[in-house]
């Protein structure tokens, strides 16, 4: 039975503890502020990266990984015993970290095959996918079963999420289309989605609370849904969109994931949402 490693990036959001569990290999972005510059998850959690954002008048950069880092992902592949390797890529639309992936691909070439996916997703409709490809991956799939099926996802995912300020995504340029949100910021919560990879607004919500429903609303209109996770970042009301949210996930197991330094930056304080895989 061949052996496939899983890689996906730190964009993913996904939970350190399934990471352990199905043997997924995390590339980290970095983040600066200012002058200083951390790596996601290694010298910056989660927890830091909303403390400094809280603290600091600057408002945080990302940067994509080097193709080192992912060639040193693929190169850890190879010395666990790996037969191949397939890459959950952050959606090419939004960052160059597909792009690194690949070149970090064709320096292991004729060492290990290395499948690079882009998964049109950020956050844990990103995560998601990847745990849909690990979990394959550990019954036994092979590497071109495991490109089909995380090609597949990638057009069943879906993002929603309501924020608190539109500064972090119109400085970082990710939502087009957000100059024009801004006039009426004091009045409406923004809803964005994810479409085609790309980050553009879904509605507009008087309070939160009605943010959170509407949500709801569109993970429910979704359809039949095989994956669920509520994420959130510095979200002091998350528990009021997770009761909201039980009621989608009834025969499917709800994760719960903080929205890490990467999405942070772009979306600001704040912000929760929903991330699905259609079934």
């Amino acid at each position: 039975m061949a052996k496939i490693r899983v890689v996906t990036d730190s964009a993913s959001d996904l939970p350190a503890a399934l990471c352990t569990e199905l043997g997924i290999d995390i590339v980290p972005l970095s983040i600066r502020f200012g002058n200083d510059e951390y790596t996601d998850r290694l010298d910056l959690t989660a927890e830091e990266f909303w403390a400094k954002c809280h603290a600091s008048a600057e408002l945080p950069e990302t940067a994509a990984p080097a193709p080192g880092l992912f060639q040193a992902a693929y190169q850890r592949a190879l010395d666990d015993g790996c037969d191949g390797v397939i890459v959950v890529a952050l959606s090419e639309e939004l960052s160059a970290t597909y792009q690194s992936a690949t070149l970090g691909a064709q320096a292991m070439e004729g060492a290990i095959a290395v499948r690079v996916v882009n998964s049109l997703a950020v956050s844990m409709a990103q995560g998601l996918i990847a745990l849909e490809v690990a979990e394959a991956a550990q019954k036994g799939a092979t590497l071109d079963e495991l490109v089909a099926l995380c090609e597949s996802a990638a057009h069943r995912g879906g993002v929603i999420a309501t924020i608190n300020t539109l500064e972090h995504l119109i400085k970082g340029g990710r939502l087009k289309g957000a100059k024009a949100l801004l006039g009426s910021m004091l009045s409406v919560k923004p809803i964005l989605k994810l479409e085609g990879g790309l980050v553009v607004e879904a509605g507009r919500a008087r309070t939160r609370s009605k943010a959170f429903a509407a949500c709801v609303d569109e993970a429910r209109a979704a359809g039949p849904l095989r994956r669920l996770a509520v994420v959130h970042g510095s979200a002091d009301d998350v528990n009021t969109l997770v009761e909201l949210a039980g009621a989608l996930s009834t025969e499917i197991p709800l994760v719960i994931a903080d929205i890490g330094p990467v999405v942070g930056t772009h979306g600001g304080p704040g912000i929760a949402g929903l991330c699905w895989l259609r079934a």
